[in-house]
């Protein structure tokens, strides 16, 4: 029964209150009777022991999306009565391997078949082959983007070394393409079943993802401005590139992916020398393409991997050095036999792998826009000059030209919160995300300090954006910008130089709680760079080597030294 005061409030209600409302009353009390019933029943239900009560995730990440899984199967482990540890590779103490008996690691693939940089240590420490893991069950769930030849091939590696080291795998290797939210799930569902020992019913909850569930979102973008940001005597040439298209989203930090064409010259080359059908249609990787379709927008004939040659020397049975070569130059000094051999040829060529060019606008300051900054790349082979085949094309494209890209996410390289410091390192076309972050925050109003490094060859005729910079040093928006251009003095300096010079203020900074971001070549600039913030946070922050070291991982760890290197 009610007290009377409640009594008197239910009586006054229902006196006040029309006929639906009355009902719409019934009903809502009724859910929550209901409700209650619910939990108390669950509350009050026998929990089964889980037949496994600890297991470690592991994950190794360069855009974020494997520490994103990695936590959501973490999170549902528990759910379930079983006790997950959760670490990333780069963190994860690699004499507790031999110890561990349950281990589930979720891993990208990078570059050429390589391992993130948060794993490659754990890769490199499991191919050693000095130890056993007889204790060891685990299972791997492998990322990849099947545009890449090797789409997976990190997670192969070490499902496949884990087992040869004496692991017991749970379940199967599951690859995974950029779609992964649903095959995701269900390897994790497997995982949870087989640990549970099918004596009670797993929760199936879906993972949580932020990827879109139909793959890329391909954009049609013009070309607005493309103009070479090196002045004349440079040795360089850096294109900004302007790009509009429609719906463009995208963040500072992110980049848009591009697959070249190959040049049309060689295309036709290929099909002279060998004889083929231009028209003649194939079955390419289950999809069906016509000869000529297939050499210029699909297949990379332009520097074949040494796998590659290895295979096409099997096929055509001569013994040809393993090195990187173009398919023309393959065929001109060892020709196939005929038409027919060469479409066996084609077969095992690998497809073009897409190129990554960090995104240098805001979006906030550039609606519908989106820029990019391109190195020309140039090398020498055989004493001949060659040009990267997407770099060299983009260099050249006119304004009005229409071409095909998508954006390309990088969770781990975002600006902090508006209010909070960064430090930013960028040489060379490095500078690109930075001028994406400087533009933001200009754009929005942050308050936090911005510290800029940034180097090249000559102050003349290589200091790339120099205007802007100078301009956001006036407004205020730069708060400190330190430049190195390494070849204007008889010693070469370089941006690790500067930051040492100006150790005291930068390890300043950082105990301030600033963020601390590097973008460029991975070597050997970004090793230099951190053997600096190491030699800085001794000298000034009256370090021991190990304490410097801590100093570091520490940084990491609280998110605040981010790399985009390659």
């Amino acid at each position: 029964m009610l007290t009377s005061p409640k009594l008197k409030i239910i009586q006054e209600l229902i006196a006040n209150s029309s006929r639906e409302e009355l009902i719409w009353l019934n009903g809502y009390l009724a859910g929550i009777v209901a409700q209650t019933d619910k939990e108390e029943n669950e509350i009050s239900a026998p929990t089964q022991k889980p037949a496994v009560g600890k297991i470690t995730i592991a994950y190794g990440t360069e855009t974020g999306n494997s520490k994103k899984l990695a936590t959501d199967f973490a999170s549902r482990a528990k759910k379930n009565g079983i006790n997950a540890k959760l670490v990333s590779l780069d963190q994860y103490r690699l004499n507790d391997l031999p110890k561990e008996e349950f281990l589930f690691a979720v891993v990208s693939t990078q570059g050429d078949g390589e391992p993130p940089a948060a794993a490659k240590k754990f890769y490199d420490h499991i191919h050693q082959n000095g130890f056993k893991l007889e204790k060891l069950k685990f299972g791997v769930l492998a990322l990849g983007d099947t545009a890449y030849p090797l789409f997976c091939k990190a997670g192969e590696d070490i499902d496949a070394q884990l087992q040869k080291l004496g692991g017991q795998r749970v379940v199967s290797l599951k690859r995974c393409d950029t779609d992964y939210e649903s095959e995701a799930g269900n390897w994790f569902s497997e995982v949870l079943q087989k640990l549970s020992g099918d004596q009670r019913q797993v929760s199936a909850s879906p993972v949580v993802v932020t990827k879109k569930a139909h793959g890329k979102k391909v954009y049609q973008g013009k070309i607005l401005t493309n103009i070479n940001l090196n002045d004349r005597g440079s040795k360089k040439q850096t294109h900004h590139i302007e790009i509009e298209a429609e719906g463009l989203d995208y963040q500072p930090g992110d980049s848009i992916g591009i697959v070249p064409e190959n040049a049309t010259p060689i295309v036709e080359s290929i099909i002279a020398l060998t004889g083929i059908d231009r028209n003649k249609n194939l079955l390419y990787r289950s999809e069906e393409y016509g000869v000529y379709d297939l050499l210029k927008k699909k297949l990379n004939i332009a520097y074949l991997p040494e796998r590659v040659v290895k295979k096409y020397a099997a096929l055509i049975q001569q013994e040809i050095p393993e090195t990187k070569i173009g398919l023309f130059d393959l065929l001109k000094i060892y020709p196939v036999r005929d038409a027919g051999q060469f479409e066996d040829v084609l077969e095992l060529m690998e497809p073009i792998a897409p190129r990554l060019y960090s995104i240098s606008s805001s979006p906030e300051a550039h609606s519908g826009e989106v820029h990019i900054t391109v190195a020309r790349d140039t090398f020498t082979i055989n004493e001949e000059v060659k040009f990267g085949l997407c770099s060299d094309v983009l260099c050249q494209l006119p304004p009005d030209h229409s071409f095909e890209f998508y954006v390309h996410k990088n969770a781990q390289f975002k600006l902090p919160p508006p209010d909070k410091d960064i430090i930013m390192i960028g040489p060379g076309t490095g500078i690109a995300p930075f001028r994406s972050f400087l533009e933001e925050r200009d754009a929005t109003g942050a308050s936090g300090r911005n510290w800029l490094f940034f180097g090249d060859q000559h102050f003349y005729s290589d200091f790339l954006y120099q205007t802007e910079f100078q301009d956001w040093i006036k407004t205020g928006v730069l708060t400190k910008m330190n430049t190195a251009f390494s070849r204007d003095q008889a010693h070469k300096v370089y941006v690790q130089h500067k930051m040492i010079s100006h150790g005291e203020e930068f390890f300043n900074w950082l105990q301030s709680g600033a963020y601390l971001y590097v973008c460029g070549a991975k070597d050997p600039m970004s090793t230099d760079v951190e053997n600096a913030i190491l030699q800085i946070a001794m000298q000034f922050g009256q370090k021991t080597e190990s304490e410097a070291t801590g100093f570091l991982e520490k940084l990491k760890e609280e998110g605040r030294y981010l790399k985009d290197v390659y």
